[in-house]
């Protein structure tokens, strides 16, 4: 029998809201996500007033409760929590983010108790169709993993080894390689093939990358993302780098490598923006300044511009990938732009650019307000 109930799953990157009003980081773009069957996203804070920051956590992130229901409010059902942040605060805040987020009524993923419960999938039933969702973070500050008897999240590390191009030139640049952790790799493909058990669609959010620079795509992202899409995912969001990555589609399905951040509140006092940490990040990307009008949101020029992308589900297959550009204000709200606006060609030609600098062949079309890239 064919199905022919469509459903629309709309995901976006990274989420933080932390403010007075937590509503109005959504005031733009809210309707159009509560529109969505099924919405997603990638929380970057712990919600909570437990904890001690962790020494190794680099800038602790961490948010009253309150701010927490506002991400329901705006729409999204899931989120995905696997990321470097999810211990800042220590086990304590962890634990209490996933009951706050439970209580909002958003579903949270890619962290447990343990590791059973960080790998667990999420199985959502939309109009008859069952959609699955797991999620694993490579970027991990020492013991912020789960294992079978410590919270965390559900790891997909990788290793870098530095070849010297020029054997007889000592102090030239050296070429990076990055490869998957096996045992995690393996993992991740056991966790899709039991999904897809259990799911007509199986998405893997993964927080990856090369944070900042422009278009490059690391080795361990490609083996990984592969490994996911060859296991039976349908389709690879990835976030953390935040900027927006090129869009690749492997044997039909597509893999983002980076969505970029959302709705992100980060003001920070002088003492980080001056620091010698701050500085070393910002010499990663060219376009990355002290804006005084970009206080809430000090990331670089680039970051400003961000995407939710849309699939469309039918009969049980995705039938359409599309990516709605999106453009973040000095406030830190998104706004999805219609292809009237000129910053909407300016999100395009970025990912045309990156896409190529990348020698990935994606092309895009653009319908509507809406940039498709396959249907």
């Amino acid at each position: 029998m064919v199905h022919k109930e469509t459903i629309t799953l709309l995901a976006v990157g990274d989420v933080l809201v932390n403010r007075k009003e937590p509503d109005t980081i959504f005031t733009y773009v809210s309707p159009l996500i509560q529109s969505s069957d099924i919405a997603f996203c990638q929380l970057e804070t712990n919600y909570s007033e437990k904890g001690t920051p962790l020494p190794q956590a680099r800038i602790p992130l961490r948010a009253h409760p309150q701010n927490a229901p506002a991400i329901r409010r705006a729409g999204f059902h899931i989120v995905s929590f696997a990321s470097n942040h999810h211990m800042d605060w220590g086990a304590d805040a962890l634990l209490d983010t996933i009951d706050v987020m439970k209580q909002t009524g958003v579903d949270i993923i890619g962290v447990g108790r343990n590791i059973e419960e960080a790998r667990k999938p999420k199985v959502m039933e939309c109009k008859g169709i069952k959609v699955a969702f797991l999620a694993y973070s490579s970027i991990l500050p020492l013991g912020y993993w789960a294992e079978s008897n410590k919270p965390g999240c559900a790891p997909l590390r990788a290793w870098t080894f530095y070849e010297q191009v020029e054997h007889d030139q000592p102090g030239t640049p050296a070429r990076v390689h990055s490869f998957a952790h096996e045992a995690d790799k393996a993992a991740m493909i056991l966790d899709i093939q039991q999904a897809k058990t259990q799911a007509d669609i199986v998405f893997v959010s993964i927080h990856w990358g090369i944070h900042f620079k422009e278009a490059e795509i690391a080795e361990y992202q490609k083996e990984c993302a592969y490994a996911a899409l060859d296991a039976g995912s349908d389709a690879i969001i990835g976030h953390h780098a935040h900027i927006l990555k090129p869009i690749e589609v492997y044997k039909g399905k597509p893999i983002f490598y980076s969505l970029c951040n959302f709705a992100f509140d980060l003001p920070l006092p002088e003492t980080v923006l001056k620091s010698e940490r701050w500085q070393e990040l910002m010499a990663i990307n060219p376009s990355w300044t002290i804006d005084p009008r970009y206080r809430a949101y000090p990331f670089p020029a680039d970051s400003r511009m961000s995407m939710g992308i849309k699939l469309r589900i039918s009969d049980k297959k995705i039938k359409k990938v599309s990516f709605l550009p999106v453009l973040i204000n000095e406030d830190s709200q998104p706004r999805f732009l219609s292809q009237k606006d000129k910053e909407f060609n300016e999100v395009l030609n970025y990912i045309e650019k990156i896409t190529l600098n990348q020698k990935i062949d994606t092309k895009y079309i653009i319908e509507g307000d809406e940039v498709v890239v396959f249907t």
